[in-house]
């Protein structure tokens, strides 16, 4: 184990006895993962082994107070060089294994790991899930490599995902990212990053570890943050993201009022940026893009329906205090339509809802926590509507109907920047 002592000063800095100028530090943020953290782990180090031979390079374990072994798990964890084919590494490649401190939080966690890159003076960094399946050693490469190489800040996954899997993303986050900042990057919540020393410096430096940001949201703060302040960015493609995905239709209610909270944090602070930039433009991506075959999700779309036509009907009241007209009067309808056929949401309608969302939260219109929560049966009827619209397409059909509803972001931009401005 590697020595570290606190920071006499208390500001949270770890210093580590006999590491100093590290070319990569990998991060692995932790709690409760003993069950597939060790597969993280020697894909990490298989990668660093076969990618970058001769480099200094540290895994950092940023643990969350797990109970079930995982730290145990990270300092065992190892790969056999003979069975892999892979020479025996010629630089060096430590673990630190340490619990994060203050809220906690993923944003934490990354937190912890920003200050060790600077500590060490990283040149090159990535964090990756603790709970992945289908990592390989190669993205450790495609995270790593352009930011070693090729002299960029910031590099956002891209993963093939099943047609149904992050509907949060899909619906909101992507669409709505990209038509404020004009970049195209496409996972911009994707959890497995590289980025480059300063970055994560700049991270640091950053006024929100006692936000929510340090609880959630550390994703799209991470990757609006590097876009906002002008850094280079990529994107990376990593083939299938395998993981516990969710049914679009359980409760993920918590996880949408915490990312488009920190969304919405993000437009206030970055109003000056987002209100000059028109349309959007591609990234570079690394990696080949390719087919992969995806785990299937069930969707209980009776049970979505369900709960957003009653949500739709509890929240109108509260509604109407900052939705326009042409809204309240699509949702009442929406709500009393007993056919799924003809439960259809447009893309149209649902940008204006969003855009209003984001409207009410800037003027403080009502309390900013029950604006967001009162998205959620909204939020659950568009993916309904998307569902049934794409049942039977495929991935790629439904990466082109996607693109259609980012195309309508982008157009309703001005509409956005009048009533930010203080139009009616």
């Amino acid at each position: 184990m590697l020595g570290k002592t606190p920071d006499p000063a208390g500001s949270g800095r770890t210093k580590i006895a006999g590491l100093k100028d590290i070319d990569i530090l990998v991060g692995i943020p932790s709690y409760n993962n003993a069950r597939t953290i060790g597969h993280v782990v020697r894909a990490v180090e298989a990668g660093l082994t076969k990618y970058f031979p001769g480099r200094r390079s540290v895994l950092v374990n940023s643990d969350g107070g797990s109970s079930d072994g995982t730290t145990d798990v990270v300092r065992e964890a190892s790969i056999d060089f003979d069975s892999i084919l892979l020479d025996h590494r010629k630089g060096g490649f430590h673990k630190l294994v340490t619990p994060y401190h203050g809220i906690p939080g993923k944003g934490s966690a990354f937190r912890t790991v920003f200050e060790i890159a600077r500590e060490l003076e990283a040149k090159a960094c990535a964090v990756v899930d603790a709970d992945l399946r289908s990592i390989t050693p190669e993205w450790i490469e495609l995270l790593i490599k352009p930011v070693f190489e090729e002299g960029y800040d910031y590099v956002s996954p891209y993963y093939m995902r099943h047609k149904y899997d992050g509907t949060i993303t899909n619906t909101i986050v992507y669409p709505l990212t990209r038509a404020l900042y004009g970049k195209r990057i496409r996972q911009p919540i994707g959890g497995d990053f590289g980025f480059s020393g300063r970055l994560a410096s700049f991270y640091l430096d950053k006024d929100v570890w006692e936000s929510d940001v340090a609880r959630f949201g550390i994703d799209i703060w991470m990757t609006t943050t590097a876009i906002a302040n002008g850094f280079k960015i990529c994107q990376a493609f990593l083939g299938a993201k395998i993981h516990d995905a969710k049914d679009p239709g359980a409760d993920l209610s918590a996880m949408l009022h915490q990312v488009v909270g920190s969304l919405f944090d993000l437009m206030e602070e970055y109003a000056g940026t987002w209100r000059t930039v028109k349309g959007s433009e591609a990234v570079a991506t690394f990696g080949f893009v390719y087919s992969v075959g995806l785990e299937p999700i069930q969707v209980n779309l009776e049970k979505m329906i369900e709960k957003s036509q009653m949500g739709i009907r509890e929240l109108a009241p509260f509604h109407r205090s900052f939705l326009p007209e042409d809204a309240l009067a699509f949702l009442h309808d929406l709500a009393a339509r007993p056919d799924r056929g003809a439960f259809v949401y447009p893309d149209a309608m649902w940008v204006r809802t969003v855009l209003h969302f984001a409207l009410a939260c800037h003027r403080k219109l009502a309390s900013r926590e029950h604006i967001i929560k009162s998205l959620t049966p909204l939020y659950l009827g568009k993916v309904a509507s998307f569902i049934i619209e794409t049942w039977d397409s495929t991935a790629e059909e439904v990466e082109r109907r996607l693109e259609e509803l980012c195309l309508a972001f982008e157009g309703e931009k001005d509409y956005l920047i009048e009533r930010w401005n203080g139009k009616a």
